[in-house]
């Protein structure tokens, strides 16, 4: 049980993260706040995750080119769409997308790595897809078919498959001579080398009283504390199982929206938040394979 907090914690962390996106919308460049989250990271972790990471330098070169992909997906293109997104779209609409990475990272799941199906986890994918559907088309889903989305929530889409493919990479590519701390610090250095070129061209607001608690919450909560809680909980229980806890996220998102912001909920905010909870309990519960496995050679001869 105590595993479960690993996850948890990790998404609670990042709904509060996703109302601090739209509130540094209004108060520093989404370029700006993807570098110096980033920054802060690096600079904390340095004095004490260097000297190990240094010691592993043959190791660090062998796995360069994975850490630079894992780096730019996790760190890069998951975070730096979110900031963008928040310009477009609400924290509460962010907050329900959010939920739809453990259907991607299912998916993902059995075509890479052979796991297989049960029917909790197909209809709780099917029933968060509902429930997605009915928030970001506010009540008519109907309406995704003839409007599509409105360019928030399908870059929110595209950040979530980024941290699906992630999340599967990061249990395929086994790195056991690395600590997770100094995955993590490495994956933070790529992404501060990715992030430089976009700071430098992008147009600056510039740090102030006003936004600098945000850059700090960005930097060492969303960016030190919950990747760590989550690729222990990834290494603990797999990313399909640890996935499912961002079904919780339109939750807790929309109760912080509500309170920091103001935003307004709907019946459909309730109903598609009920529906990705109801998918989170089911995958979970229902453990039943959808094909049987099928008998041996020994089982079948009697």
């Amino acid at each position: 049980m105590g595993s479960y907090l690993f996850p948890l914690t990790a998404v609670l962390i990042w709904s509060v993260n996703t109302v601090v996106s739209k509130l540094a919308a209004d108060s520093i460049a989404a370029a700006e706040i993807g570098f110096f989250r980033w920054l802060v990271a690096a600079v904390l972790f340095t004095p004490f995750v260097l000297p190990s990471v240094w010691r592993q330098r043959a190791e660090v070169r062998a796995q360069l080119p994975r850490l630079v992909v894992l780096g730019l997906l996790g760190m890069v293109v998951y975070q730096s769409l979110a900031y963008y997104a928040a310009h477009l779209t609400t924290a509460t609409h962010m907050g329900i997308i959010g939920s739809l990475t453990p259907m991607m990272v299912l998916a993902l799941s059995t075509a890479l790595l052979g796991q297989r199906l049960s029917w909790g986890a197909v209809l709780g994918s099917l029933l968060a897809i509902a429930g997605v559907s009915l928030v970001v088309s506010s009540g008519d889903p109907a309406s995704l078919f003839t409007q599509g989305l409105n360019g928030g929530d399908a870059l929110m889409f595209i950040a979530m498959l980024a941290y699906a493919v992630y999340n599967i990479l990061l249990k395929r590519w086994t790195m056991p001579r690395l600590a997770t701390v100094q995955l993590l610090y490495l994956q933070v250095l790529v992404a501060v080398a990715a992030q430089l070129p976009l700071y430098l061209l992008a147009p600056k607001t510039g740090l102030n009283a006003a936004n600098l608690p945000l850059v700090a919450f960005a930097g060492i909560m969303a960016s030190i504390a919950a990747p760590l809680l989550w690729m222990t909980s990834v290494a603990r229980i797999g990313p399909s199982r640890a996935s499912m806890f961002f079904n919780l996220t339109p939750i807790f998102t929309a109760l912080i929206a509500v309170a920091a912001l103001g935003e307004p909920l709907a019946a459909y905010h309730a109903a598609g938040g009920a529906l990705t909870i109801a998918g989170l309990l089911l995958a979970e519960l229902w453990k039943q394979p959808l094909r049987a496995p099928r008998p041996t050679a020994a089982t079948s001869c009697g």
